[in-house]
């Protein structure tokens, strides 16, 4: 079929669009800048410009949302403008354009409230519960986009949950030059199990949600690698992948949310931001909430709802990325 995939110049977006086109489906890309992913016919625009919108869904009938503004810290209005009013714009011009098949790319963190989340299945979004701009903001729109699911159109959210491998900056080389720095912490020993996703699992479970639609609309699934290890595990395999000395350093978790809820009011005031770089804050209280509680999930609906299943190992992905760390 013809697709469109939104925001496919991130990281994930360009893993789900080669999906796409090794599946055979004719693909257009919606997003600011060139996908950079080769068959693909590019609409540069942005989510919440209607017109670019409109142009993009024209013809199409199956849409992958993947666009979004993905941060720990930033202005409140943003995140909606774009996560929840581009949202609600690319559903409205869907309608309109007769798409029959939409997979809203959302997160776990829609239904994370804090407490651990021990082999739970996806539990219903909750944008007044949800912890951060980001979730709050990502809960909204995957209730939109869920609520537009009927006859017309069959919706299906995704929660790709911690999804990594080479070539990504949101979390590998965050982690890699903290390590470098002394400034990845474990927090209550990084003894949380935590499910991640390498990309390549990612992506097919996407296209997975989009070719299963008709059986799948109207819920929400969790994707995970479905192999929940340790925190402190996991960070040390993505050092030692990189070449970098794992971190060894344990606080009380009790401490990385104070220190986070500092350092959220902090990053708060108008330049502190810009003075440190444009980089994330070090902590915030999700992230030491993320870091000190279990999160891994029952992938038993998943696996069966979307005839999928994972074929890149949690320890295959490790190898890959030395691999990649290693290539000059």
């Amino acid at each position: 079929m013809i697709v469109l995939a939104t925001g496919a110049s991130g990281f994930l977006g360009r893993a789900v669009a080669a999906e796409l086109v090794a599946a055979g489906h004719e693909v257009r890309t919606l997003q600011r800048r060139p996908s950079g992913v080769p068959g693909m016919t590019d609409v540069l625009g942005s989510v919440t410009d209607a017109s670019a919108v409109e142009r993009a869904v024209d013809g199409v009938e199956g849409v992958v949302h993947l666009a979004a503004k993905v941060s720990l810290a930033g202005d409140p209005d943003d995140f909606r403008r774009v996560n929840v009013e581009g949202t609600r714009t690319l559903l409205d011009a869907a309608a309109l354009a007769g798409v029959t098949r939409f997979v809203q790319v959302s997160s776990p963190s829609v239904a994370h409230l804090g407490a651990s989340l021990a082999g739970v299945g996806a539990a219903p979004a909750s944008p007044e519960h949800a912890r951060g701009d980001y979730a709050r903001t990502k809960a909204e729109s995957e209730l939109l986009a869920l609520d537009r699911d009927g006859a017309g159109m069959h919706v299906v959210a995704v929660r790709p949950h911690i999804v990594w491998g080479p070539g990504d900056t949101q979390l590998i080389e965050r982690v890699v030059e903290r390590a470098r720095r002394g400034r990845v912490p474990l927090l209550n020993g990084g003894t949380a199990l935590i499910d991640t996703t390498y990309v390549d699992n990612a992506a097919s479970g996407i296209v997975a949600a989009l070719r299963r639609a008709e059986q799948a609309h109207g819920s929400a699934y969790v994707i995970t690698n479905g192999e929940p290890r340790p925190v402190g595990d996991l960070l040390a395999g993505i050092c030692l992948a990189a070449g970098v000395r794992p971190p060894h350093l344990s606080l009380p978790a009790a401490l990385g949310r104070a220190a986070g809820s500092l350092v959220e009011r902090v990053w708060a005031i108008p330049g502190v931001a810009a003075r440190a770089g444009g980089d994330e804050p070090p902590m915030t209280r999700f992230l030491a909430e993320q870091l000190s509680t279990a999160h891994w999930f029952d992938q038993r609906a998943t696996r069966r709802d979307l005839d999928w299943a994972p074929t890149v190992s949690i320890d295959e992905g490790l190898r890959r990325l030395a691999a990649h760390y290693a290539t000059p």
